[in-house]
């Protein structure tokens, strides 16, 4: 389940910190900056923000199968138009119907829902904040005092017995229950990952408004032919 999934996600986003890696002593003391912040939060989020439309989109595909919204003949382009549009991304060649590209990936083919990791990248950013707050790490009210994406729940004792409190129900209780003790909210919220990439996006946003860069794709040409199209318009 995407709430499996996001415990040890939730885990890893304390322990990729620079905060966490020099206290244990993987990473020498250094005086943090801006640019350290911006690079970190980069590769964070090329884990993290690139995946999530992918996440989404494999699912998307499939249940348009199974409710006779994308065919069979329809099968390979209908994939590379949610991947054109979700992600942006082409194919390197031209595809065609007698190509089947989602079966490259085993959940596809395996018949395994995909859901579960895009609701794991929410939550495991709504478990984060929760931890961080109980550490006295983060505050909603302020949080720009202690940016979410240093917070370092290591040897937080509070943080530590909520999460405890939280994984001890098992399968005692329905998932939202369990949520709904660690973070007081029963429903997913992508407020937290908004919350612990807002400096990445507000450079981004002062960055790109100074270059004067295009947001966003668009796509002129056609990526997959349907059966009897033989070449692109």
């Amino acid at each position: 389940t995407g709430f499996h999934e996001a415990i040890g996600d939730t885990i890893a986003l304390s322990v990729s910190t620079t905060k966490h890696l020099n206290k244990i002593g993987l990473l020498p003391n250094t005086s943090r900056s801006c640019e350290a912040d911006i690079n970190y939060l980069y590769k964070i989020g090329l884990e993290k923000i690139a995946f999530l439309p992918f996440g989404y989109l494999m699912d998307l595909w499939r249940w348009d199968v199974f409710k006779g919204i994308t065919t069979e003949d329809q099968y390979n382009c209908d994939w590379w138009k949610l991947r054109c549009s979700y992600q942006g991304i082409e194919p390197p060649v031209t595809r065609t119907e007698e190509d089947f590209d989602p079966g490259s990936k085993f959940h596809i083919v395996a018949d395994v829902p995909y859901i579960r990791y895009f609701v794991s990248f929410i939550l495991q950013f709504q478990f984060h904040q929760a931890l961080c707050e109980k550490a006295g790490q983060f505050d909603p009210k302020n949080p720009s005092s202690q940016p979410l994406h240093l917070c370092d729940i290591y040897q937080s004792t509070d943080a530590g017995n909520a999460l405890k409190d939280m994984l001890k129900l098992g399968s005692s209780k329905p998932w939202f229950d369990a949520i709904e003790l660690l973070t007081g909210q029963r429903e997913m919220d992508a407020g937290p990952l908004l919350n612990y990439f807002n400096p990445l996006y507000e450079w981004l946003k002062n960055e790109n408004e100074r270059t004067g860069e295009y947001i966003g794709w668009e796509t002129n040409k056609k990526v997959c032919l349907k059966k009897g199209e033989t070449s692109q318009p």
